[in-house]
């Protein structure tokens, strides 16, 4: 059982980016916090289980997919939200990438992510993307308007 590393405390979620070659696969927000946004797949965690294997449930629940080789790649920790998220890259899966009610899938270039995601991902994902690891502060105000950034090498 990995340690969860949670820099400020929070309420512990996962973030899934399926990749392949020089691609990434996020999903469109169906409904809930975040509906409009592309994102990589995840979710709470529940009581009783780590962030990996809430990652791995996650990723079967919103796209169909069993993650089978997942690796923890950064900490990242939203204000006012009170949110610390483990982002883990999966780079072997079984099951195809199916829609459902609550995301939609969509393979995207790495280096040409979609302008439809939460601000800060521009500043992280790329990084993530190409092999750092990382723990990142974002403050975000009442507009969802990120105001403040910090981000760290290193988990």
């Amino acid at each position: 059982m990995s340690k969860d590393p949670r820099p400020h405390g929070g309420k512990p979620v996962t973030l899934c980016l399926l990749v392949k070659a020089d691609e990434v696969l996020l999903a469109m927000k169906k409904k809930g916090f975040g509906e409009g946004k592309w994102n990589g797949v995840g979710g709470k965690v529940e009581t009783g289980e780590t962030s990996k294997e809430a990652a791995v449930r996650e990723t079967q629940e919103e796209i169909r997919v069993t993650p089978t080789e997942i690796e923890h790649r950064a900490t990242i920790y939203y204000e006012p939200y009170k949110i610390s998220m483990s982002v883990y890259i999966v780079t072997e899966w079984t099951g195809q990438p199916t829609e459902t009610d609550e995301m939609a899938p969509k393979w995207f270039k790495k280096d040409d992510l979609p302008q439809e995601m939460w601000e800060s991902d521009k500043y992280w994902m790329p990084r993530v993307l190409n092999g750092e690891r990382l723990t990142a502060r974002f403050v975000y105000d009442q507009n969802n308007k990120l105001l403040k950034k910090s981000i760290k090498q290193g988990q």
